[in-house]
């Protein structure tokens, strides 16, 4: 009993600490997010918020909720319009991860995302289905609160979905993939020279996204490239790179975002965006999926070797007598 009470301070202590830097982390990350705001002040073709509330989720577990649901109210209380609609806009933002990391769960998603299917689960259920509740939620709220006419409920609507939904492609796959993250270990120079040309050339063409010729699609095969030859470790941040700067694109309508309207450049985003990390996130989780099959069947093959050098070893010992019985029959045996 002694133990027991003295443990659930503790508990209770690293819980309000874990709900404290998840507050923290979703507010400082929507500070980061509103730069590239497009509608009212407070809607973003790229809310990072909701990848770190799924990532938290995901790693810590639904205790981390109210974390979000602060983090939220803060963000929102200083952007309006009444405290009724903040109430509710924080409580659509809190329910969409909610919805998506419980969609999750039921589909048996696994936080390394080294199978296919967790790859297409994040994206087709954390994202595209999970933030369709912030999105309506928010919406719907500024359109009833008289802030916006009814005609711009879809522009509204499609961008707020989108950065939702973007926050959770780009986000929480770089999230999940640090907490597993350590340095190779006895990584050739090579190695490291390729890393860091990969960067390079993702910065290089992030620039040439954001100029007024439209080159989106150079971003692909550096995603390939990273994924193949590193895997999620380097999809991932891959990935996020690409789309903040297709983001910035949109944001400044240069490129392919030049001469649209505001639900035209965002359906355009949401298609490249959502392609790109589809990209990296698939080919990432194949590419792991093979390379943990391989290790299985080194294993195999040489447990298999084992198997067979100990039977060769016993074929070749000497048989001996093994009872008394055996021994005097061989004795009486006619010479």
């Amino acid at each position: 009993m002694t133990v027991a009470r003295h443990a659930w301070p503790r508990r209770v202590g690293s819980a309000a600490l874990e709900i404290c830097v998840v507050a923290a982390l979703y507010y400082g990350s929507a500070e980061i997010g509103l730069l590239q705001q497009l509608v009212r002040g407070q809607v973003t073709p790229l809310w990072p918020p909701s990848g770190i509330a799924l990532a938290g989720l995901l790693l810590r577990g639904p205790r981390v909720w109210p974390g979000i649901a602060l983090g939220a109210f803060l963000v929102n209380i200083s952007l309006g319009p009444s405290l009724l609609a903040v109430l509710v806009i924080a409580s659509g933002n809190t329910l969409a991860p909610l919805c998506s990391y419980a969609l999750l769960r039921r589909t048996g998603f696994r936080r390394e995302m080294d199978r296919l299917r967790d790859a297409l689960a994040l994206i087709f259920l954390g994202a595209f289905t999970g933030m369709l509740v912030s999105a309506t939620l928010g919406s719907g709220t500024l359109i009833l609160t008289g802030v916006l006419d009814l005609g711009d409920f879809w522009p509204t609507w499609s961008v707020w979905w989108t950065g939702d939904a973007m926050g959770v492609l780009v986000v929480t796959p770089v999230l999940l993939v640090l907490r597993s993250a350590r340095l190779p270990r006895g990584a050739p120079l090579s190695r490291w020279v390729e890393g860091v040309f990969l960067l390079a050339v993702t910065v290089c063409v992030g620039f040439v996204e954001t100029s007024s010729t439209p080159l989106l699609f150079l971003g692909f095969p550096l995603l390939i490239w990273a994924a193949f030859r590193f895997q999620l470790a380097g999809a991932a941040p891959c990935a996020l790179a690409v789309s903040t700067f297709a983001i910035i694109a949109a944001g400044q309508k240069t490129g392919p975002f030049t001469g649209h309207d505001l639900l035209t450049n965002m359906i355009t985003l949401q298609a490249f965006n959502g392609s790109a990390s589809l990209t990296a996130l698939l080919v990432g989780a194949a590419v792991s999926e093979r390379a943990q099959a391989e290790r299985e069947i080194t294993l195999a093959c040489g447990q298999l070797a084992a198997m067979v050098t100990r039977i060769a070893a016993n074929d070749r010992r000497p048989t001996h007598p093994t009872s008394e019985g055996e021994q005097a029959e061989r004795d009486t045996a006619p010479k």
